[in-house]
């Protein structure tokens, strides 16, 4: 049992709040790849977007387990005396989950409507281009688990 879980109530606000979190997906050779990701959490699940082709889309497309981590810094926790007693005080998300690409059009433009609330809330409104739409990948993270902890200062 982890000392210091983080309430389902924080786990939403830092999935609500945060504007970078990483993605793991499984590379051809094997090996983890992990990408630095914009995000909205929405409905239960996680959703990205960026170009509709590249290493990650492959990767999902050959595997759909992937891994999500969000956290955020709040400080460092230092030890008057001992350096070693230096932390960090921190909350953090972990999840497991499966990745696919949304195909609708409509279910797109919801996400993307979201991104713009989240990260550009003056454009709120605005229409999107078809081309756009269509070079415009959606990734929908259903959540398998979830875990979350911090550390206090």
């Amino acid at each position: 049992m982890k000392k210091y879980p983080l309430s389902e109530e924080k786990i939403h606000a830092l999935l609500t709040t945060e504007p970078v979190a990483r993605l793991a997906s499984a590379g051809a050779d094997g090996f983890p790849y992990i990408t630095p990701v914009h995000f909205v959490f929405m409905a239960d699940k996680i959703f990205i977007h960026g170009l509709a082709a590249g290493e990650k889309l492959a990767n999902i497309k050959r595997d759909s387990r992937v891994g999500f981590e969000v956290e955020r810094m709040i400080g460092l926790v230092h030890d008057a005396h001992d350096p070693c007693g230096t932390n960090t005080a921190y909350e953090s998300v972990i999840i497991r989950g499966h990745a696919t690409m949304l195909a609708d059009t409509a279910a797109k433009i919801a996400v993307l409507d979201a991104f713009v609330r989240k990260y550009a809330p003056q454009h709120k409104g605005g229409a999107y281009p078809d081309a756009m739409l269509k070079l415009t990948g959606i990734i929908e993270l259903s959540i398998q688990s979830c875990t979350g902890k911090y550390y206090p200062v």
